[in-house]
C-alpha cells in the first residue's frame, strides 16, 4: 500500500506561482510512474502532468504546457509541481497519484493510477 500526501496549495494572483508537494509512504513504495491531476467545480478529474519512474519521460496537459513542470526525487519519495504564470482557469483541487510498483512509464488517464492523495486546493484569483 502507498499513502500519498500532497502540500503546497493555497490562494495565489493571477500570474503568481505555486509549488506542490507529494511525499509517498508505505509498505509498497517502489518503482512507479506517478500523475498530477485537477479537478474543478462542477467538471471531471483531469491530468496535468505525469513523470516516468526515472524522471526522464514527462507528459502535460496542452493547457499547462510552458508553465507548469513535473519532477521527482525519489531518495526523497517525493513529487513536485512547478506552477508558473498562474490563471484562474487553474482553480482546482491538485492531487497525486501513483501507478502501481513496476508501472515505470506515465499514462494520461486516471484509471492507470491506483493510489491517490486526499488534495490540496489551488485558487488562483485577484
Amino acid at each position: 500500500q502507498v499513502q500519498l500526501v500532497e502540500s503546497g496549495g493555497g490562494l495565489v494572483r493571477p500570474g503568481g506561482s505555486l509549488s506542490l508537494s507529494c511525499a509517498a509512504s508505505g509498505s509498497s513504495f517502489g518503482v512507479n510512474a506517478k500523475g498530477w491531476f485537477r479537478q474543478a467545480p462542477g467538471k471531471e478529474r483531469e491530468i496535468v502532468a505525469a513523470i516516468s519512474w526515472s524522471g526522464a519521460s514527462t507528459y502535460y496537459a496542452d493547457s499547462v504546457k510552458g508553465r507548469f513542470t513535473v519532477s521527482r526525487d525519489n531518495a526523497k519519495r517525493t513529487v513536485y509541481l512547478q506552477m508558473h504564470n498562474l490563471k484562474p482557469e487553474d482553480t482546482a483541487v491538485y492531487y497525486c497519484a501513483a501507478r502501481k510498483t513496476g508501472y515505470t512509464t506515465w499514462d494520461d488517464t486516471e484509471k492507470a493510477y491506483d493510489f491517490w492523495g486526499q488534495g490540496t486546493q489551488v485558487t488562483v484569483s485577484s
